[in-house]
């Protein structure tokens, strides 16, 4: 297959890919990341996301993002994005639907609860588990674990790693996705772009949902020049948004203007960045510093921006004592299927079956980050007879 002639020379190539772990026979009418996206897609884990908690839990409102309308915002901005770079936008939508796989219910809090627990075990990191997921745990083909997926995917799914579990990776598949950070390099383009996607999809799609919980007010949101300038740019275009019954439109109409000035922001300092380094290929470009970027105005706002909703929503007082209970209910049920494994699935009870505590208490965690808000809340409720999420 002859390289794409719509992309640029610094993009990942899918004729160019570094292949899968399992040798496969191209498929006849995709590409090698089209077929990453299609097999991520049907998974049972992205199905999960749909009861996956971005900063509101599961139960709290059928309005709020949950990581699977996350994923799939970062997965249209991604590729908006890649077009004009002129990257492979397949590979940008897979790693962006992939990106959260591995991510435990109850959002962040349910993140940190499990990795306290798996203190003694390695810790637990959601972009490892998310790679774990398409690497071991999705069970769907007769020959292989996981998804079998391209390298240049599996590396856009790692987006940190410590230094110690890189070299686990390294030890398990030489010359894999866990070199890089042995050495200090960086990802493709792709890679690059989905990490500055998902930043750029949650930064927006919080304040909606913190203004829609009436956590936070656009009156609050004054204080953020990053947001307040595309309001008062909203009002000025359209007087008539200054009414109180335009309050919803407004918002939606600011986060817009907001969004597109963040994506040509991206494009142009990005499309300066690669103009100075000039990168052949995409090696070339794991080899040069970080070139998809915000320019420096855009890159303080958003870090502005960060900081408000850091104060404002995601350590308001509601939500810390939501996912305060949240955490009790992952530390709870890590307890329980450690003292009772066969309370698990099968699957999940057989592995745990073992006097090795590393093992058993890596298979509690692969099963604990598998489950879905509301999955978690009836399985606590089954074992400690507790209602804590209501």
């Amino acid at each position: 297959m002859n390289p794409r002639s719509d992309l640029a020379v610094y993009a990942s190539h899918p004729a160019s890919s570094r292949g899968r772990r399992h040798p496969e026979t191209p498929a006849p009418t995709r590409s090698e990341y089209q077929r990453d996206r299609d097999r991520i897609v049907h998974s049972t884990a992205f199905r999960r996301l749909v009861y996956k908690t971005q900063v509101f839990l599961n139960h709290e409102g059928d309005l709020f993002r949950t990581r699977l309308t996350h994923s799939l915002e970062v997965a249209q901005l991604g590729r908006s994005i890649a077009r004009s770079l002129r990257i492979d936008e397949d590979l940008v939508e897979a790693i962006s639907l992939a990106h959260d796989l591995g991510h435990t219910p109850f959002g962040h809090a349910g993140q940190d609860a499990l990795h306290e627990c798996m203190a003694d075990h390695g810790g637990f990191e959601h972009n490892l588990q998310s790679l774990r997921v398409v690497d071991q745990l999705e069970e769907r083909y007769p020959h292989f674990d996981g998804l079998n997926l391209t390298f240049e995917t599996r590396e856009g799914i790692l987006k940190h790693c410590s230094k110690v579990h890189a070299q686990q990776i390294e030890d398990a598949e030489p010359g894999g996705v866990g070199g890089r950070f042995l050495r200090r390099e960086q990802p493709g383009l792709e890679a690059q772009l989905c990490n500055l996607a998902d930043e750029i999809a949650y930064n927006a799609h919080d304040i909606d949902d913190g203004v829609r919980s009436g956590l936070i007010t656009i009156e609050q949101l004054r204080e953020v020049p990053l947001f307040d300038q595309y309001r008062h740019a909203a009002q000025a275009a359209h007087p008539h948004l200054k009414d109180a019954a335009m309050h919803r439109r407004l918002l939606y109409e600011a986060i817009r203007l907001m969004l597109s000035a963040q994506v040509y922001d991206v494009i142009d300092a990005t499309s300066a960045a690669l103009a100075q380094a000039a990168p052949t290929s995409a090696d070339a470009v794991r080899r040069s510093p970080p070139l998809v970027r915000f320019s420096e105005p855009m890159r303080e706002q958003s870090v502005v921006l960060k900081r408000f909703l850091f104060k404002n929503l995601y350590r308001h007082a509601q939500v810390m004592e939501t996912t305060g209970r949240a955490q009790q209910v992952v530390r709870d049920l890590f307890a329980a299927y450690l003292q009772s494994p066969q309370e698990m699935k099968p699957a999940f009870a057989q592995q745990a079956s073992t006097d090795d505590m590393a093992v058993k208490s890596r298979a509690v965690a692969d099963f604990i980050a598998g489950m879905t808000d509301r999955f978690a809340g009836r399985e606590h409720q089954r074992l400690t007879g507790q209602r804590l999420l209501d």
